[in-house]
């Protein structure tokens, strides 16, 4: 039995995670924001499928001290913003970008491991399309994390799909017809006998999707990888 720790635990893929998780036996730590205003809900939803949540502050020390008194085995970085969330917290006074969610908090937790569960392997989900130099701010700040990851001298899976499908919280209209479009692209091509090009950018499952990155955080096969949206299916099983 291994121990997970979870931050990003209420978006698609966290939740999928710990449904996997605990599927399987694990210890599940679930790390909710402290300023969630969905706290309490979490908290209930979480505890009821047996998972232990944690509601440490984003700050570099109090991150740092839980997972040195937790241990886990794996560390899963799930955390990710929109720009229409981005837009509702610059109305409440907010800062919520690319840069300080998506990089800034998973950076920080990445700082904190590295000394606090220095043993564990980090679970980072980013995205297919990431290069060196890339102009589109959402996979430029994941090129800028994966490079730290990298440098940083944990164990690591860098997992990098496409479009993510599954029950969101949030409403996100754009991506499920921004999937809808490059899969029927994909079929086309397909047809044609690119079925590699189909099979790697085509959308992921996200239950197929949590399978897969509990199975990586686990395996002693996946030390310091980067992992592809055709292998996380592979890996994932059937949706």
């Amino acid at each position: 039995m291994a121990r997970l720790f979870i931050v990003g635990a209420t978006g698609l893929t966290g939740r999928e995670v710990l449904h996997v998780g605990r599927g399987l036996g694990h210890d599940v730590v679930a790390h909710v924001r402290p300023d969630s205003p969905r706290r309490e809900y979490w908290t209930e939803v979480f505890e009821a499928q047996g998972a232990e949540v944690d509601t440490t502050p984003f700050d570099e020390e109090a991150l740092e001290e839980s997972l040195r008194a937790r241990a886990p085995d794996a560390i899963f970085a799930l955390l990710g913003t929109t720009r229409r969330r981005g837009r509702r917290a610059a109305q409440a006074g907010h800062v919520e970008t690319y840069d300080t969610v998506d990089y800034g908090l998973t950076a920080m937790l990445l700082a904190a491991a590295s000394r606090g569960a220095p043993d564990a392997r980090f679970i980072y989900l980013s995205a297919m399309g990431v290069s060196p130099g890339s102009k589109n701010p959402y996979l430029r700040v994941r090129h800028q994390l994966e490079t730290e990851l990298e440098e940083s001298g944990m164990d690591y899976v860098i997992a990098r799909p496409s479009f993510i499908l599954g029950q969101r919280d949030e409403k996100r209209p754009g991506e499920s017809l921004g999937a809808g479009l490059v899969d029927v692209a994909l079929s086309g091509v397909g047809a044609f006998g690119a079925r590699r090009m189909q099979e790697r950018y085509r959308s992921t499952d996200a239950r197929r999707l949590g399978r897969a990155l509990v199975s990586l955080a686990l395996s002693p096969d996946a030390m310091r990888r980067v992992v592809l949206s055709d292998e996380l299916r592979a890996v994932g099983g059937e949706a």
